[in-house]
């Protein structure tokens, strides 16, 4: 038991880490059929972590509708249309048309919409308090940040017509710059991260980090 529980995760993690390394630099049918392979098992395994993840979801809301919580009538309303969300499904499909079509196109799309719009407010909110111009850099942030929202807008050409411009050359140049700096840290972070699990240091994915 104690085996499967420490030593045999980080075997397989070494394993796999492996076989997708040694595919990249040693292409041959072998380690092509091992990555269709590996990627199948990856579907199913995803598929199954799905239900786990809704099973989980509908234990969490029963608890708190159990418990009486403070808001548990949202959970109430979330166990509900999950059950007629799956027996209008099971009994009339999703396609387009079906009641659980209908749901999805007038019910689900407008409130996902609606979130999204209310996002705006938390950005622009975001964006006022970052702009203050305590220091040169909040500064330098708060005049880039005017020229490209001026400079997208039609406003902008009546302010000047170089503003458009000058925006763009704002998004391609410094600003393309520390996006792609930005990528390049996060793949760096995910190769280290990748070569601490495949030799066994990093075991924080077993549920503790011994």
């Amino acid at each position: 038991m104690q085996f499967l529980r420490k030593q045999f995760p980080v075997m397989l993690a070494f394993v796999m880490g492996m076989a997708m390394f040694i595919r990249e630099f040693v292409p041959s049918k072998f380690s092509e059929q091992l990555y269709y392979g590996f990627t199948d098992w990856a579907i199913v395994i995803v598929g199954f972590s799905a239900v786990f993840a809704i099973l989980s979801l509908l234990h969490h809301h029963m608890n708190k509708v159990r418990r009486r919580v403070e808001g548990y009538g949202y959970s109430v309303i979330t166990i509900l249309a999950f059950i007629q969300m799956i027996i209008l499904g099971l009994i009339f499909s999703v396609r387009p048309g079906t009641p659980a079509g209908w749901e999805y196109q007038w019910l689900f799309v407008p409130m996902q919409a609606t979130m999204f719009a209310t996002l705006a407010f938390f950005i622009a909110s975001a964006a006022f308090r970052a702009f203050r111009a305590r220091t040169w850099e909040a500064l330098a942030l708060l005049l880039a940040g005017l020229i490209v929202m001026i400079g997208r807008v039609p406003i902008g050409e009546f302010i000047s017509p170089h503003l458009s411009t000058f925006s763009d050359w704002i998004m391609n140049n410094p600003s393309m710059a520390g996006f792609r700096g930005i990528i390049l840290g996060v793949a760096l972070a995910q190769i280290a991260i990748s070569v601490r699990i495949i030799f066994g240091i990093e075991r924080t994915y077993m549920g503790g980090g011994d």
